[in-house]
């Protein structure tokens, strides 16, 4: 063995024994049962299952468990058998370890965890199943038993994000995408606030990085503002809450760039028109565990004192925790500076809820506080009803879960004065199958406030719903069109697809029935040519169609199957012999049969003006440009389509069929131009438009294609359809535009008649 091999090995022995050590050192430090021994058991092991195989980084693999097992101990606050489970997560997927060998040498319980965390092996769902939602359906499954299994996946995936550099840009993408898709929504409804925006930071930065990088620019040259502001509105503050003698802290808190470019997305806004950048968030020690809720309103009555409150946007989660155990107080007062400023009051221990979620629950729990986890059962409860629901596809699986997850919660109550936690802009329908199945199958509309409203009706935090029924009511397949929570829209598929099914035999009976009528026999052949006469898919279609009564199986498909050679079957014929048809049919082929791809994914796909033209389409949904952040899908007929990175489609494609991506970068220079929506408002005035298009028209000299102009009360608002090169077109425009006299707001558009929300 080399010298210069041997000191290599040296080196990653003290980088994994350093490692491990500092994570037994943290760990001696939580107030967790100190089992050293296991862990160094499960380490060792660990570190032998992956002897000698490197990340992509070029680290040691072992690293990758070590860091793990580190968030899941100091982040987010978990014990012993976490960390050995968080150790040996990888040891079933990537060596020939088996379930059974973890629970021989570790016990039942870290194997159950290990098995949970071990993804399934692609290839065994069929073409179009994606195996991540598959994986996450199954961790989800395993979740039901144990709380843990998702905590432990959540590190993996941050430790995962934390090292996405070394990744190909293509691979970037997918795992971004899946992180902001499925695991920020996830962490955040377990109440890990910091990871979930660490999450979401790290997603942005990877997915726009100039963008990311221009919001963190801002956010440092205007951070000594922000410190000032901070000193200037918290001084009174300090002093009302000395007066009071609470111990408490005071710290400033800063949005996320992430959120930032949300809401600059959301609301079309510039980074200098987001006025809550800056939050104020008290932090106290109640005088007792009695007192805390006390203590809470009392610093809130204090400190409405010294500055005015807003009349709406007091957020008392205090006496009505989130869904994920969140509790605070927030309020948003009027600085001596005239700028809304967002104060959060909590305890200790709602701070540690806050940021390790339900983690600390468990630790206050085991310091005898009273905090309940009842509305995590519930949450997982849900999950469990909509996997007892067979779902066929996955895919549909995951946008279900996700509603569950986004939602943010209102409080309604029942007609005899119960509280029910429901999701946001959710519907008198919603409401009416959380209670019960029957209710919800059988519910013909409902009472709000004593007022009869449609079951489509969006209900409000404090109001009262009572459910009308009648046993003569069916489930209607329009409902899935407002149904807005995961359990309503799985429960209404799910009856829908029993009558479905219902229907469908009744066909199967049905065209069984003819076929034996009329003496043919039933084969692959005589099905296939009445789907080509009916323009239906697949037999399953067919039958459902009969059964409906969509049409009937009569004279015209028994001709057609005994092939009886009427007027248009001579003129096919001819035409056929003749050669005409002949031709037109191998272009009908042409068109369809998919042609073979020759990319390389592992490089960065150059758009080039001849390969745009040829090769690539670009998508309908968000009409990118040069210059966008974009990549590239591979679709079923192996076709490149190109999307914005932030495009919801986009989203979805990344969660579900991430090994289709690849990377593109745009070549085009000057060369093609491309459609691009443009939204102007301001104070009307004589001549405006006159203005306008002489700075579109005359002085940047680009081409009007439409042009759209309201006015309304003295304010107008325009659509223009420019044809432009690439972004940097559309910024000169704007940047122009922004320079004539009262005009306010001035931004892109995907479509020509989006609706704009201030």
């Amino acid at each position: 063995m080399t010298d210069e091999k041997l000191t290599q090995e040296q080196a990653d022995e003290k980088l994994i024994n350093d490692a491990f050590q500092e994570l037994l050192d943290r760990y001696l430090e939580s107030r967790h049962r100190k089992k050293v021994e296991i862990i160094t058991k499960a380490f060792n092991f660990a570190r032998q299952a992956h002897k000698g195989v490197r990340r992509r980084s070029g680290e040691p693999y072992i690293l990758h468990p070590i860091a793990v097992a580190r968030i899941a101990c100091v982040e987010i606050g978990l014990g012993s058998t976490s960390i050995c489970a968080a150790l040996l997560h990888d040891v079933v997927e990537d060596t020939d370890y088996t379930v059974e060998d973890i629970e021989n040498l570790f016990g039942p319980k870290i194997a159950q965890i290990v098995d949970g965390l071990t993804k399934i092996s692609g290839g065994i769902f069929g073409d179009r199943a994606s195996a991540q939602a598959e994986n996450f359906k199954k961790l989800l499954l395993t979740m039901n038993d144990d709380i843990r299994v998702i905590l432990i996946k959540i590190a993996d995936r941050l430790h995962n994000m934390r090292t996405l550099g070394s990744m190909l840009p293509s691979k970037q993408y997918k795992i971004a995408g899946e992180t902001l898709y499925i695991y920020a929504p996830l962490a955040n409804r377990l109440g890990l606030n910091r990871i979930k925006t660490e999450l979401e930071d790290l997603s942005f930065k990877y997915e726009h990085p100039e963008t990311y990088q221009e919001i963190q620019n801002k956010l440092q040259a205007t951070q000594a503002e922000r410190e000032s502001l901070f000193t200037e509105f918290t001084a009174p503050i300090r002093e009302q809450l000395d007066k009071m003698n609470i111990p408490y802290r005071i710290i400033a808190r800063v949005k996320s760039p992430y959120s930032i470019w949300n809401k600059m997305q959301a609301k079309h806004i510039t980074f200098e028109e987001i006025y809550d950048i800056l939050a104020v968030r008290i932090i106290f020690t109640p005088r007792s565990q009695e007192e805390e809720l006390n203590d809470c309103f009392n610093i809130y009555v204090a400190i409405s004192r010294i500055y005015k409150p807003h009349p709406d946007r007091l957020r008392d989660w205090v006496s009505h925790p989130k869904a994920n155990g969140y509790q605070a107080l927030h309020v948003t007062l009027m600085s001596n500076k005239g700028q809304w400023i967002e104060v959060q009051i909590r305890s200790e221990r709602m701070n540690d809820v806050a940021e390790q979620g339900f983690a600390a629950h468990w630790k206050y729990k085991a310091g005898g506080g009273s905090e309940d986890e009842g509305e995590l059962s519930k949450w997982l409860k849900t999950i469990k009803e909509i996997l007892d629901d067979p779902q066929p596809d996955a895919l549909d699986f995951l946008d279900t879960i996700k509603l569950n997850l986004f939602a943010s919660e209102i409080f309604v109550f029942t007609p005899k004065g119960e509280i029910k936690t429901m999701p946001q802009n959710c519907t008198a329908l919603d409401f009416a199958f959380s209670i019960h199945t029957f209710l919800g199958s059988h519910c013909i509309g409902a009472k709000v406030n004593h007022k009869l409203v449609p079951l489509s009706h969006k209900l409000q935090s404090g109001d009262q719903v009572e459910i009308l029924t009648s046993k003569s009511q069916k489930v209607q397949p329009s409902w899935i069109n407002f149904a807005t929570t995961a359990k309503a829209k799985a429960k209404i598929q799910a009856i829908l697809k029993r009558e479905r099914r219902e229907q469908q035999l009744k066909g199967e009976d049905l065209i069984a029935q003819f076929f034996q009528n009329e003496g043919l026999p039933a084969n692959d052949e005589n099905i296939r040519k009445l789907c080509e006469k009916h323009q239906v898919k697949t037999y399953e279609e067919l039958a459902l169609a009969v059964g409906q009564g969509v049409f009937t199986l009569g004279d015209p498909d028994k001709n057609e199957l005994k092939e009886k050679t009427n007027s248009t079957n001579w003129k096919k014929y001819i035409s056929f012999a003749f050669g005409g048809n002949k031709q037109k049919n191998t272009k009908q082929q042409d068109k369809t049969e998919p042609q073979p791809l020759n990319i390389d994914k592992k490089s960065i796909v150059k758009l080039t003006p001849d390969a745009i033209q040829k090769n690539y389409i670009l998508a309908d949904c968000c009409k990118p440009i040069p210059g966008d952040d974009v990549l590239g899908y591979i679709d079923d007929n192996n076709r490149i389509v190109i999307h914005k990175r932030q495009c919801p489609i986009a989203a979805q494609l990344k969660t579900s069929f991430g090994n289709r991506l690849i990377a593109v970068q745009w070549q085009t220079g000057k060369a093609l131009v491309f459609p691009v929506n443009i939204y102007i408002k301001g104070l009307d005035e004589i001549g405006i438009l006159n203005k306008l298009t002489e700075v579109i028209s005359q002085q940047l000299n680009v081409n009007i294609h439409k042009l759209n102009i309201e006015s309304e009360e003295g304010i107008f608002e325009s659509r223009v359809q420019l044809y432009v090169h690439d972004v940097n077109d559309v910024n000169t425009i704007c940047n122009n535009l922004k320079k004539i006299n009262n005009i306010k707001k001035i931004t892109r558009i995907d479509d020509f008649n989006d609706e704009i929300v201030d």
